[in-house]
């Protein structure tokens, strides 16, 4: 909340000056406390009493904390994408490493009736994307969006034996994922996943994994490293599994 980590409980006054200095933060650490007063139609003493919530001894004090907060959200930018990352990625997956990790997961797919999709934050966009694709090219795929209310645990061994559990990760090392994993391999499901790297919990735990090795990106709490990997590589999985039906 501003520079502070943790939320602060305000009133109806507090959270109108709240409003008022976020959406003018520019003007406001320029200001008088007078100034602010005047603006918000509150008094002094009522925007002291704001202050102090924000472990500010006076305006002084919260109006310079405000300006440092304010220059670091100023310094805070997003790499232009490096384009020699993709093209590094799409070399190595012609070589006989990547095709062969490709080809583990087929392999596995071939014995299943049943594939099952799981990924958390973007990494559930390209699970359920994955579930439509193969969907449409090979075999009846489905999406579990939230492991927690709708968990694996309970399957007959006689539905996971004919399980693939198709897991895509980037970091590899999602906990409800990894427990649900656990529970699956008791059963005799099988499971394949999609890492950015082959040295991650969920990657080792993996019957077969295609990782992918690109940076690894980051703005504030959120992972934003690419997914055309990841993508790219559902895609070489369905198609190569098309063309292997066909020849049958």
């Amino acid at each position: 909340m501003l520079f502070l980590d943790e939320m602060v409980e305000l009133n109806d006054t507090e959270m109108d000056i709240y409003n008022y200095i976020t959406s003018n933060i520019d003007k406001v650490i320029y200001m008088r406390i007078r100034d602010l007063a005047d603006e918000v139609h509150y008094s002094t003493t009522t925007i002291l009493r704001f202050c102090r919530k924000f472990d500010c001894h006076g305006f002084s004090e919260f109006r310079i904390k405000l300006r440092l907060f304010r220059k670091d959200q100023q310094l805070i930018h997003i790499d232009r994408t490096d384009e020699t990352t993709y093209i590094d990625f799409l070399t190595r997956t012609a070589q006989p490493e990547f095709q062969a990790a490709i080809q583990a997961v087929c392999d596995i797919l071939e014995e299943s009736e049943l594939t099952v999709f799981i990924g958390v934050g973007a990494s559930k966009i390209m699970a359920q994307y994955g579930s439509l694709y193969f969907s449409s090219l090979f075999l009846m795929s489905i999406h579990i969006d939230d492991l927690a209310n709708h968990p694996l645990y309970y399957m007959s061994d006689q539905v996971s034996k004919k399980l693939c559990l198709f897991i895509v990760s980037v970091d590899g090392e999602n906990k409800e994922i990894i427990k649900n994993i656990h529970q699956l391999k008791l059963h005799n499901a099988k499971i394949v996943s999609i890492t950015n790297s082959a040295k991650s919990t969920i990657a080792k735990l993996s019957d077969a994994n295609i990782p992918y090795y690109i940076n690894k990106e980051q703005y504030q709490d959120a992972n934003i490293t690419s997914q055309l990997p990841a993508l790219y590589t559902i895609e070489m999985v369905g198609k190569e599994m098309r063309k292997l039906l066909n020849l049958k």
